[in-house]
């Protein structure tokens, strides 16, 4: 499995140890997780960021979503579709129109760290809320329009096709029934990686830890020589 190493588990005192579960993975063979995304990963169980609970990272370049329990252990790494409109801003008043109404500039799937968890929405039941506020949710593909091609742009090897949405995430319903629902019944946390954004503006804490790392094993190396 190409993601297997991205796997992070927490140990406590006291706890048995948990038995290695096998993740779903439903990336395109050969398909790569970026260093970004593990070394995200890495952090946010390291710093225990998401507070114990389960996390979602989406890599919006490489149209790709990793899911960890809140044990920091991955369940799941999927292709996902995202926003047409490149870009991480989220336009005001977004919330409030209907999906003919928003601007193809502000299509986006904005960056950010997010909590959200699932509860009703005005047009499609219950949905997993990324953000409410910005009306950004994830749901599995759907007929929808056909000409918009969703499921085949889903199952396409390349990242190249899979900005198609308003703005919203989607995935196979399959990855949606076996790892979304279970694992954000109860919320979770959402980190999108940025389109256009600095890091360190999205993410300073963890750009922070980042380059102090690389700071410190620059100088290490330094020391051997």
């Amino acid at each position: 499995m190409a993601i297997a190493f991205a796997s992070f588990g927490v140990a406590h005192a006291g706890e048995p140890a948990a038995q290695p579960v096998a993740a779903v993975d439903e990336l395109p063979p050969g398909q790569e997780v970026s260093p970004t995304v593990i070394e995200l990963a890495g952090w946010v169980v390291a710093s225990r960021d998401s507070e114990g609970y389960p996390f979602a990272i989406m890599d919006k370049a490489a149209a790709q979503i990793l899911v960890f329990g809140g044990d920091g252990r991955l369940r799941g790494a999927a292709p996902a579709l995202f926003g047409s409109a490149v870009g991480d801003h989220v336009a005001p008043g977004i919330a409030g129109l209907a999906l003919r109404e928003i601007p193809g500039r502000d299509r986006t799937t904005p960056a950010g760290r997010f909590v959200g968890g699932f509860g009703p929405s005005i047009d499609a039941g219950r949905v997993l809320w990324v953000d409410y506020d910005s009306a950004v949710s994830i749901h599995p593909t759907a007929t929808g329009v056909p000409a918009e091609r969703r499921a085949e742009r889903l199952a396409s090897p390349t990242p190249d096709d899979n900005r198609i949405s308003h703005g919203c995430i989607n995935v196979s319903p399959e990855f949606y029934e076996q790892i979304m629902s279970p694992t954000f019944e109860r919320g979770g946390v959402f980190y999108i990686l940025p389109d256009e954004m600095p890091l360190a503006e999205v993410f300073p804490e963890f750009a922070q830890s980042r380059a102090h790392a690389k700071r410190g094993g620059r100088e290490a190396r330094a020391a051997r020589k």
